[in-house]
């Protein structure tokens, strides 16, 4: 579950479906534009630097080796945001884009000083994105919220996050998310 569901596939993924979802082949193709940008780019780097030795492993578990990498997501979520706004992308995968922000702008703060969860944050933000933008939005919640317990179950099992950790990273991430679609769209 932790490495299936974890934060850079979600990243890498969401907006493809999104895109797809809400504007057909002209959405995955901006979908494309903020997979590489906001998940493709950081994967890249997170798998280069544990080789390089700067990274423990790749879902940084070690919280001192979180500030860098967040400053480098941030900057290419803004820098994706960026060129979708001025290329005229759909509001929609504005927004998408524009939860990755707000979710780092309130997990990021947080992970300096607690170890709170940036895979349950993804994965519940993820899930109320899904909701708003799919015709069924309860299943895709009651299926999510099924799959992000499992995910904050697996992140306690293996003992990298507590089960407040896994709460919080979820609450914060479904917060912001629902917040910056109410404020976007």
């Amino acid at each position: 579950m932790t490495d299936l569901f974890a934060p850079m596939w979600i990243v890498i993924s969401l907006p493809l479906v999104v895109g797809a979802v809400s504007s057909g082949w002209a959405g995955f193709s901006w979908g494309v534009l903020a997979a590489a940008l906001c998940g493709g780019i950081p994967a890249v780097v997170i798998f280069g630097g544990v080789r390089r030795g700067w990274f423990g492993d790749w879902h940084i578990g070690e919280r001192s080796q979180r500030p860098k990498l967040v400053a480098v997501i941030v900057t290419l979520v803004v820098l994706a945001l960026t060129m979708l706004v001025v290329l005229g992308a759909p509001m929609v995968m504005v927004a998408c884009v524009a939860i990755m922000l707000a979710t780092l702008a309130v997990v990021g703060p947080i992970t300096l000083a607690w170890k709170i969860s940036f895979h349950t944050a993804v994965a519940a933000g993820s899930v109320v994105m899904l909701a708003w933008v799919l015709p069924w939005p309860l299943l895709a919640l009651a299926v999510g919220g099924v799959l992000v317990a499992l995910i904050g179950w697996a992140r306690t099992e293996i003992r990298d996050h507590t089960p407040a950790q896994v709460l919080a990273g979820a609450a914060a991430g479904a917060v912001a998310t629902w917040a910056t679609l109410v404020i976007l769209l």
